[in-house]
């Protein structure tokens, strides 16, 4: 027995309605892009209730995976979280007013910074982490093993495919498909 999902349906419409299309790439990210909306939502919440935002743990991860000391550059923070240096500044600033980081002068040159996680900060992205996981886990629990790492292997590829892409131009005025 078949099992369908919304995306079938989907594109079982658009193929009636564009016959003349090649709606296959479609079925894989249109899936993707539901899936990422769940995912969003489950690490939300899982962040939410160990007291953080989704950016507060995108930082404080950085900062725990770099391990002990818990201190990394601004530098470092703006790669890894893929943000602005200007949004990582306010970034900083803010989880510094909640006691999660500090500011420390870089020993190795004096007008530089580091940013280290406060134990405050550490109690919190730890729980964070643990329910991230839990929470993970239950989304994939319909999934045996050996079929995950055969997805994950996948995912891998589709992502270093992606990653090569470079987006085409904003389309400009008087362009039939920008409005």
């Amino acid at each position: 027995m078949k099992h369908e999902d919304e995306v079938d349906r989907i594109i079982a419409a658009w193929t009636t309605a564009r016959p003349d299309l090649d709606l296959a790439p479609l079925e894989i990210f249109s899936r993707l892009w539901r899936i990422t909306k769940h995912l969003d939502r489950a690490r939300a919440h899982a962040f939410e209730r160990s007291g953080l935002a989704s950016w507060e743990f995108d930082v404080l991860a950085v900062l725990r995976r770099g391990g002990e000391p818990f201190l990394q550059s601004p530098k470092l923070l703006v790669q890894q979280t893929m943000v602005s240096s200007g949004t990582m500044t306010n970034r900083i600033d803010r989880m510094v007013e909640r006691g999660l980081v500090r500011r420390l002068t870089d020993p190795n040159d004096g007008r530089g910074v580091l940013v280290e996680m406060t134990p405050l900060g550490l109690t919190l992205v730890d729980a964070a982490i643990t329910r991230l996981s839990d929470s993970e886990e239950r989304l994939l629990g319909g999934i045996p093993r050996s079929e995950r790492e055969r997805l994950s292997v996948l995912l891998r590829r589709l992502a270093l495919s992606v990653d090569r892409f470079e987006p085409e131009p904003l389309p400009v005025d008087g362009d039939p498909l920008s409005a």
